[in-house]
């Protein structure tokens, strides 16, 4: 049988029983920070533009953030792209990128159409992700070096796979979605620092939920999409680079999303800038380090993390969301890295660029030697002699072994949800977001963001 038959059967027979109680925390979790940053995201620039372009557009489905409202896979792009729009939500150290912002924009689009309850969209959501986890474990991370936006190439599969679920396909029509959604994956990490990266969140969030749609109808695909010669595996990674196996396996033992779990970020930039960004923070912290005390920073990245992140003059508000230059000089200045550290000029802060000109960034020299490519060390050299400095193997809130507080959770949501509603509709919001899978009806939480709204 194979791969996509494989899934397509898992995926079917996949039901709220199959969704533990820690599974449906993680969940909730998940939702909460995606709806959050999507409300703060929808006034950026590409969010805006997105909704330009895809506008006008008859249907249900609210743009998150405005009162205006789109056919389905319309409003998937516009909040797929807003939900990315501020490089702020979740992580997964096995998808090498963002798990929920590709699935849960498709999901609530389709949900209020067709008035799904939350504890339906719950468990498509879980399901979604664990198939996207599994191809994620087949291809990476040579798909991650070679260039490929995981997010975006391996978040259509768990678009897909979620909207099939939500609509209660059968296996052999969740197959066929899956190799549609094959023909769909794209997003190469050229594009980082660059409207076009949260472009590829809402183009897969889309492009998901377009294929689930075109297999309902009876649209057709090839049944080997994944294994053929020309098939993704050989296409996007190439013979001996893949481990088509590894899709199979272990499904839901352990559900991924609760093992290694969500990473929730605490910083609006980059995740790989996040241990440098920590290690950072403590040295502050710990020796109340002042800018004007410090001669020279080293920061040593894993050399796969460097890659994308070691911009000395970022250019924009997004390329600095990719300097980690820039993130440590922040965080040495203000100890704090936050929203308006990435709004408008920020980034050209004569302060922050005197600061950025003590600052190296170097791939990790004992990269080698680390268990795994998610952490950092800092070294402060001190005009005064002192040498300092700061490992963090993972930042904070990385897996579900080292989470963050709910109570910090809460707080990003409320930081976020401001930005678009009102202080009052953002609690009622984040309240009724900690209780969706007992929601009757998604349209009654997106009634109550709508209504929320400041203006």
């Amino acid at each position: 049988m194979s791969i996509a038959k494989t899934l397509g059967e898992r995926i079917a027979a996949f039901t709220s029983a199959d969704v533990p109680d820690e599974a449906l925390h993680w969940a909730r979790i998940g939702i909460i920070d995606t709806i959050g940053v999507t409300l703060a995201g929808a006034a950026e620039p590409c969010a805006r533009i997105a909704r330009t372009v895809a506008a006008p557009s008859n249907g249900a489905a609210l743009v998150i953030g405005t009162r205006e409202r789109m056919k389905p896979s319309d409003a998937a792009l516009v909040n797929g792209t807003a939900a990315h729009a501020l490089d702020f939500d979740d992580c997964s150290n096995t998808l090498g990128g963002h798990p929920s912002a590709p699935i849960l924009p498709a999901l609530f689009a389709l949900a209020e159409e067709v008035r799904a309850s939350g504890r339906r969209l719950v468990t498509a959501y879980v399901a979604g992700f664990e198939t996207q986890a599994r191809i994620a474990h087949a291809v990476n991370f040579h798909h991650y070096d070679k260039g490929w936006h995981p997010t975006a190439t391996l978040g259509v599969f768990g678009a897909c796979a979620a909207a099939a679920h939500l609509l209660e396909l059968d296996a052999a029509r969740t197959a066929t979605a899956l190799s549609i959604a094959a023909s769909f994956a794209s997003g190469i990490k050229a594009n980082f620092g660059t409207m076009t990266k949260p472009l590829h969140v809402g183009h897969a969030s889309r492009n998901g939920l377009i294929a689930t749609l075109l297999a309902r109808e009876g649209f057709s695909a090839g049944d080997e999409a994944f294994e053929h010669r020309q098939g993704f595996f050989n296409v996007y990674n190439g013979a001996g680079h893949y481990d088509a196996e590894a899709a199979l396996t272990h499904w839901a033992d352990p559900l991924d999303i609760v093992e290694p779990g969500i990473a929730i970020k605490q910083y609006p930039c980059c995740g790989s800038t996040h241990p440098a960004i920590d290690a950072m923070l403590m040295l502050v912290s710990e020796y109340g380090l002042k800018p004007d005390e410090v001669e020279s920073v080293v920061s040593w990245t894993h050399p796969r993390r460097l890659q994308h992140t070691n911009r000395p003059q970022p250019a924009s508000p997004l390329d600095a969301k990719f300097s980690v230059q820039y993130c440590v000089a922040r965080a040495l200045a203000q100890g704090r890295v936050v929203l308006s550290d990435f709004e408008g000029g920020a980034y050209a802060d004569p302060a922050i660029r005197a600061l950025m000109s003590r600052i190296v960034a170097e791939p990790d020299p004992l990269a080698d030697q680390q268990p795994d490519h998610f952490g950092a060390e800092v070294v402060v050299q001190l005009r005064d002699g002192r040498r300092v400095s700061k490992c963090v193997a993972r930042a904070a809130g990385r897996t579900s072994a080292n989470p963050l507080p709910d109570a910090r959770i809460e707080a990003k949501f409320l930081d976020c949800a401001n930005h678009a509603l009102t202080p009052e509709a953002s609690r009622d919001a984040l309240g009724m977001l900690w209780r969706i899978d007992s929601v009757e009806d998604i349209t009654t939480l997106t009634g109550v963001l709508e209504a929320g709204l400041r203006h």
